[in-house]
């Protein structure tokens, strides 16, 4: 290469850092403003669905029907993203998630309570797909998974301190409370994504990512699911969300409210110190990543994360309580960033939103599964097996990832 090239990459990319940088923070924003108000109605969900007089199961519907409209938009919002554009994506999401939420709040019985579920669902996939997507066009290998991890970090803590003053919204003003202030700040997010967030659709290397060099949807899939290393990741991540919803979200409220006597605030409290926790361990775990290699972090992390759903199950005390939750705030926090890095890895160059849309599909699935499946096994058997058999089924996929996944990126292997 000549040294004028050499000399006009050079120019070329001297801007591009501090670009990246100003739409991380920017990203940082928007998710922090979504998901402190989806965090918010955590602790009083199983409970305003509980208000409508439905079972155990029925309370898992309100969680799944979130969940379904996720899944279902997940793929198309990658479409959208690449057709549209990310920043429009992301402002028509904020629109979608606030008015349902809104309805949730407003909702006269449980079966419109389930569709405004639904209808805040689809805003919500839209976002958060788009956002991995954001996040898939700035990255290089190199930084990967410190770039997911200052996101990661905080998405989880926006979410994990938002079940405190959720918690106290609902003591205080009611149930509903926190699902009007979740509309609300979904409202927010629309003028952070069309204000605060650059377009970065063309920001794919070497200009992959324009719509006249994709190919088709259907051989993009194909290629991706050809992968063991994606669709084993995939699967790590649909079980996060089946231990996530199904579990922490459904079962653990309801279990420790009834053996501990707990009031939301104080489950709200207590996760609240667990996303701190996580907060802490979310750059470390990325410069792991980065530094030895992303499955070196992704077989502990999950292996951890069935651990801690044990320790909510045996929890005798509050301060037990407290200590599961803080388990798994780090768990979730170390396995939030890197599986995303691996997932985007694996995409070839230009399918940045048909991986991240697929991955965050098999995810959401979680969300429809976990909540309906362990609220029947809550049903038949009891809050504290179906808790059991979430830790095993995770530990399982981790375990297997061990085995069979390939490494996708280590700095070790750099010359």
């Amino acid at each position: 290469m000549s040294r004028s090239a050499c000399g006009a990459g050079h120019r070329d990319a001297l801007p591009r850092m501090p670009l990246e940088r100003r739409i991380l923070i920017w990203m940082c924003v928007l998710v922090a403003v979504n998901q402190l108000g989806f965090g918010a109605m955590v602790p009083s969900l199983p409970l305003y669905a509980q208000s409508f007089g439905v079972t155990a199961s029925a309370i898992g519907m309100a969680i799944a029907a979130y969940g379904l409209a996720r899944f279902l938009i997940a793929i198309p919002s990658g479409q959208m993203a690449d057709r549209l554009g990310r920043r429009p994506t992301l402002a028509i999401g904020g629109v979608i998630s606030g008015i349902g939420n809104l309805w949730c709040a407003w909702a006269t019985g449980y079966p419109e309570f389930i569709l405004a579920r639904f209808v805040a669902g689809a805003g919500a996939g839209l976002i958060l797909t788009t956002g991995q997507v954001v996040l898939a066009d700035i990255s290089t290998p190199e930084r990967r998974g410190r770039t997911i991890a200052i996101y990661q970090g905080t998405f989880l803590f926006a979410v994990g301190i938002g079940p405190f003053p959720g918690g106290l919204l609902a003591e205080h003003f009611g149930l509903s409370t926190p699902f009007a202030a979740y509309g609300i700040a979904s409202l927010i997010v629309t003028v952070v994504a069309w204000f605060g967030v650059t377009e970065t659709r063309d920001l794919s290397s070497g200009g992959a990512g324009s719509t006249r060099s994709r190919p088709p949807l259907t051989q993009q899939l194909s290629v991706l699911l050809s992968k063991v290393g994606f669709v084993l990741i995939s699967l790590i991540s649909l079980m996060n969300a089946v231990v996530r919803t199904g579990g922490l979200f459904a079962v653990v409220p309801v279990l420790v409210t009834a053996q501990l006597g707990l009031s939301v605030s104080a489950i709200g409290f207590a996760m609240m110190l667990g996303s701190v926790s996580g907060l802490v361990a979310a750059y470390p775990a990325g410069w792991l990543s980065d530094k030895l290699g992303r499955k070196a972090v992704i077989v502990p992390a999950t292996i951890l994360t069935g651990a801690s759903m044990l320790l909510f199950c045996f929890a005798s005390s509050y301060l037990w309580f407290v200590a599961a939750c803080i388990v798994w705030g780090v768990a979730s926090s170390v396995g939030g960033a890197a599986p995303a890095a691996y997932a985007v890895d694996s995409a070839p160059p230009g399918m940045n939103a048909s991986a991240m849309g697929l991955f965050r599909m098999t995810g959401d699935a979680g969300y429809v599964i976990g909540p309906l499946a362990l609220g029947l096994i809550a049903d038949v058997w009891g809050p504290v097996a179906a808790i059991v058999i979430s830790a095993a089924l995770i530990i399982g996929i981790g375990v297997t990832f061990a085995i069979a996944a390939p490494e996708t990126y280590s700095s070790r292997d750099k010359p």
